[in-house]
């Protein structure tokens, strides 16, 4: 941990050592700026990244500096102003997607950029990562082909079945008689 002070505060060692716990924790982190946003809108946003398995944290910008110098992470550029970070360790879209559907509803929130699994996005290629299906909709994309496959397969088989008729019917009786 770089602290600059002589005689660091426990309190903020503690805050500081909070943050890069969480920042081990998750592989993806949005900066947002929630400038103009209330309490009540703040909370919303929350509960609806909750959903996601997603935190919502703001961050005093000099200790997410030192939290994220201490992961490697130089993010100093999203470190403007009034900053909240967004921290998640699975589907970063799903989050992103929460981020910029409350943005269009509240103005107030901007998204600056971020990091996703150790890259870097600017505000505007996060917005088009955001308009990318989810990995659970690419997967669920993908069990459709397969199983649209599969189907087709067993149709076809039924249709060769169906168009021979009796002839695989009259087999089995001929064995029984």
């Amino acid at each position: 941990m770089a602290l600059r002070a002589h005689k660091p505060q426990p309190a903020k060692t503690a805050a500081i050592e909070n943050i890069t716990n969480e920042l081990k924790a998750a592989s993806s982190f949005i900066f947002t700026e929630y400038r103009g946003l209330s309490v009540e809108q703040i909370t919303q946003l929350r509960a609806k990244l909750r959903e996601n398995n997603c935190t919502y944290k703001v961050v005093r910008n000099n200790f997410a500096r030192i939290a994220f110098d201490s992961v490697n992470l130089d993010v100093k550029d999203y470190l403007v102003g009034p900053t909240a970070v967004a921290m998640m360790s699975e589907d970063a879209n799903a989050a992103a997607k929460t981020l910029f559907e409350f943005a269009k509803e509240t103005p107030a929130l901007v998204v600056k950029g971020a990091v996703v699994d150790g890259e870097f996005y600017d505000a505007a290629k996060m917005e088009a990562f955001s308009k990318l299906p989810g990995k659970k909709e690419l997967i669920a994309m993908f069990m459709s082909t397969v199983n649209a496959t599969t189907a087709k397969f067993v149709r076809t088989l039924q249709a060769i079945v169906d168009k021979e008729g009796g002839a695989s019917d009259s087999a089995p009786a001929s064995a029984e008689a």
